[in-house]
């Protein structure tokens, strides 16, 4: 039975077609996954449901009634609710507070009652939460969980998931299946936005692709395969993946050279162990390791994000003093972050501004980039990288997640620098915009800049990097090159390597 339908969708902004007739049909008891590249118009519509954006043309039906959504309060009146990738609850509250938080009964202010309905609701849906406990100790699987569970409370008849499992990991995923699983056999309709094809086939019964602001078909999951399912995202033949290193020209790096980076017994103050560590000129290396292996605060000392309390560091054999990152800067280190939004994006500046902002702080504010400069830079990287945006002025938070990482790319390109740190640069962005990251990577390898590439998919490690750093538990354990740089190898030596 059909529970939501929106037919003929549209949605313009200045320079923009956003949205063009685009159908979507949700239904009872089902998990639906909404699939295309990043600015295909997933999120878009998805504002649109949810009354965060007007349309701008076609009709929204649930239940056989047609509605009229014009703000967030008129869909979650509809039973419309959305868990987002960036958890919205207040992790100073307890579980029970987030749940009843600006709900119009009485329960917030009878917290005994609060605290038992809460109490039912996780049990209910087997949530490994109390509702006493603050939020902000849980687990980001358990916020997440604990928002589907205020949307349940709520009587949600559509619960739309948007990267909801970008940040956990594997076992944290089936839990989260679990509850999706669940809500499915009560009718619940569950439109599932991600960009891991695995769990599209392993959860979700139907697929809508969009391209370029467009539907391009709904499918049932048996009836697409994944590569046929890659196609359609990309609106071409999809080359194998596995075949990008061996089509680039990447040369041998000699390791008896004098490495361009080095780091002798580097130890910072976020719990990894004193490591040694070396990149060669024009080569692709990565740090690899389960969640909180240690691989992230790495490069962060590498690149004095964090601060750095012991060690020795050389640049082509020269002992330098890398405390802050603009002293990385200054030794040509560029390094782009694992949370973009965080750190790496200025949102409410425009991609002219993003882009030139790390040569500027080179520079100095004293010299600044002239507008035409800027203006320059701007449209050969936007060009180069093949950045999407209406133009260089918009601002940066309007662009999808892997138009946004390019910006981020460009910028530190645009400083020339000759050691770059890429710290899961492919995350939460489309197989398309993943394969011409790694590209990029493997070009500039080949034009002799060194890179530190890291990524949560070992098959990527694999195809990217020459050489990987194997940690466990803040500490390095190993590093594989040559035959041993393979999966069933990166993943024996994770779960129980020999430390070095």
């Amino acid at each position: 039975m059909e529970l939501l339908e929106m037919r003929g969708i549209c949605k313009y902004f200045p320079g923009v077609r956003a949205l063009e007739k685009v159908d979507f049909t949700l239904r009872e008891g089902e998990i639906h996954a909404l699939m295309g590249e990043n600015g295909a118009g997933k999120s878009t519509l998805i504002k649109v449901l949810t009354g965060v954006y007007p349309k701008d043309g076609g009709t929204v039906t649930l239940d056989g009634k047609a509605i009229n959504i014009r703000s967030p309060q008129d869909a979650q009146n509809s039973g419309i609710a959305t868990v987002y990738q960036e958890i919205t609850l207040c992790p100073n509250l307890t579980v029970a507070e987030n749940m009843y938080i600006g709900r119009t009964n009485k329960a917030f202010t009878n917290w005994s009652a609060m605290n038992k309905r809460a109490g039912k609701i996780l049990d209910e849906l087997g949530i490994p939460a109390k509702p006493k406990q603050q939020l902000g100790n849980c687990s980001i699987a358990v916020q997440q969980m604990v928002a589907i569970a205020r949307a349940v409370d709520m009587d949600c008849k559509v619960l739309i998931l948007d990267e909801p499992t970008s940040s956990l990991d594997e076992q944290e995923v089936q839990k989260l299946f679990k509850l999706m699983r669940d809500l499915k056999k009560k009718g619940v309709g569950i439109i599932f936005v991600t960009h891991f094809l695995e769990q599209v086939y392993e959860v979700c019964d139907r697929i809508t692709v969009l391209r370029d602001g467009m539907l391009v078909g709904e499918y049932v999951i048996q009836d697409l395969p994944r590569v046929q399912l890659v196609s359609k995202m990309l609106g071409k033949d999809f080359d194998d993946m596995a075949d990008i290193k061996s089509d680039s020209d990447v040369g041998e790096v000699d390791y008896n050279n004098t490495p361009v980076y080095e780091a002798r017994a580097l130890a910072g103050t976020t719990g990894i162990q004193p490591f040694n560590f070396k990149i060669y000129k024009g080569e692709v290396n990565g740090f690899t390791g389960l969640l909180g292996s240690g691989r992230s605060e790495s490069v962060r000392a590498i690149f004095g994000a964090d601060k750095v309390i012991g060690g020795t560091v050389l640049m082509n054999g020269s002992p330098v003093n890398i405390n802050k990152p603009l002293d990385a800067m200054k030794n040509g280190i560029c390094y782009l972050p694992e949370d973009r939004k965080l750190d790496g994006i200025i949102g409410d500046l425009s991609v002219r501004d993003n882009i030139i902002l790390a040569l500027q702080v080179l520079k100095g504010f004293f010299r600044p980039i002239s507008r035409a400069q800027a203006e320059k830079y701007a449209d050969e990287f936007i060009e180069l990288l093949n950045i999407k945006t209406a133009s260089s002025d918009t601002p940066i938070k309007s662009l999808s997640g892997g138009n946004q990482q390019k910006v981020i790319l460009a910028r530190w390109l645009l400083a020339n620098p000759t050691y770059l740190i890429l710290d899961e640069p492919t995350r939460g962005i489309d197989v398309g915009t993943k394969v011409e990251i790694q590209k990029l990577v493997l070009r500039l390898a080949s034009e002799g800049k060194s890179i530190t590439f890291i990524s949560s998919e070992i098959d990527e490690m694999v195809r990217t990097c020459s050489r990987l750093v194997v940690m466990r538990d803040g500490k390095v354990v190993d590093e594989l090159m040559g035959a041993d740089l393979n999966q069933n190898k990166i993943m024996a030596t994770i779960a129980g390597g020999e430390s070095k």
